[in-house]
């Protein structure tokens, strides 16, 4: 079943590894290229020095390249996570911010080389910012993209 961006949003913002780490879901874009997320910190998701747990700043990047891609390119294609790398660039302590996304030449890519090649290990950037736009963390995700066989996933 196929979600819309609106529910799937909603859907994500009661999930419960999100909802735990306070995460929230500011917007999907209705074409699925760019998705916006946030985090307030709070008592349960900071560390021992007071400011925002590395798992949580990576938790709240980890899912939305798959989920754009898995949406754009349509079920004809298995979209995996490969690797992720996290730098964390300087403490945070209050609200950090992160925006996903994909675009038109970027999915033209992954098409033609899973045409070419049958499969397309694409690397996307993020970064996460405080309330000062000052870059906090840098996320750096590979995916792994091929189209679906017939016989088997």
């Amino acid at each position: 079943m196929k979600h819309t961006p609106k529910f799937l949003k909603r859907l994500l913002n009661i999930y419960g590894p999100y909802f735990g780490a306070g995460v929230k879901v500011e917007h999907i874009s209705s074409d699925w290229k760019q998705i916006s997320v946030s985090m307030k910190l709070r008592w349960y998701n900071r560390n021992i020095f007071g400011i925002h747990f590395g798992g949580s700043l990576y938790s709240m990047a980890d899912p939305h390249f798959v989920i754009m891609l898995m949406n754009l390119l349509g079920s004809d294609y298995l979209v995996l996570d490969k690797s992720a790398t996290i730098e964390f660039l300087r403490p945070a302590k209050g609200r950090v911010f992160a925006t996903f996304e994909i675009t038109d030449d970027e999915l033209a890519i992954i098409r033609a080389q899973t045409d070419k090649k049958r499969r397309s290990l694409p690397e996307f950037t993020t970064t996460i910012v405080d309330e000062n736009q000052k870059t906090i963390a840098r996320i750096y995700k590979i995916l792994y993209v091929r189209k679906k066989r017939s016989d088997n996933v």
